[in-house]
């Protein structure tokens, strides 16, 4: 007689339960790398660095679903969301969506990193937080700000804009720890 068990942990059912998903997260894996692979054919392009963006988006689903399943694990997301916008970023440069060379668009992994703690702090806390928010924020800016002088879209170089704007970097630091102080004072009247 075989044993059953009503949670469908154990047993035949159980089994057949959790070798569906397996095989199901294998058919979905299947699908996307040959979608991948195709669009790289059609565009005439490397299979090797489009296999490899796949592996970092790959990656950063497998590190999402370790966040979830280890509950409270936020640096997993954080890592996730980074790779998952990393591996989207280097698949459109392989297949030649984005022109423009990655030793001119790295201000953008400024951007990513901001852009994944917001995720990060929304799972840990399960709200908004300004103590993810605001260095979010702060890196996206300083993505963005560095991102037209990595591009050469300005007449003037960084060092330039620096020696001249110097003060502008204090008010933005006094900015930045202003609003870290108003939104922690705010966390204790609560």
């Amino acid at each position: 007689m075989q044993s059953t068990d009503i949670t469908g942990r154990g047993g035949p059912a159980g089994r057949r339960k959790t070798t569906a998903k397996y095989v199901f997260m294998l058919g979905l894996l299947f699908m996307l790398l040959g979608s991948a692979l195709l669009l790289a054919s059609m565009t005439d392009s490397s299979r090797l660095p489009v296999l490899g963006s796949f592996l970092v988006v790959v990656s950063g689903v497998a590190l999402a679903a370790l966040a979830i399943k280890l509950n409270r694990r936020s640096v997993y997301l954080f890592f996730a969301a980074f790779f998952i916008q990393m591996g989207l970023f280097l698949f459109l440069s392989a297949v030649h969506v984005i022109s423009e060379p990655f030793s001119r668009l790295w201000p953008l992994l400024s951007v990513f990193a901001g852009l994944s703690l917001i995720p990060s702090g929304w799972h840990r806390y399960h709200v908004l937080r300004s103590r993810y928010v605001v260095p979010a924020g702060a890196f996206v800016f300083l993505g963005c700000m560095l991102l037209p002088f990595s591009l050469k879209m300005l007449p003037f170089s960084f060092a330039r804009f620096i020696s001249a704007w110097w003060p502008l970097l204090i008010i933005l630091a006094g900015l930045i720890l202003m609003l870290i102080a108003l939104s922690s004072n705010n966390r204790t009247e609560d």
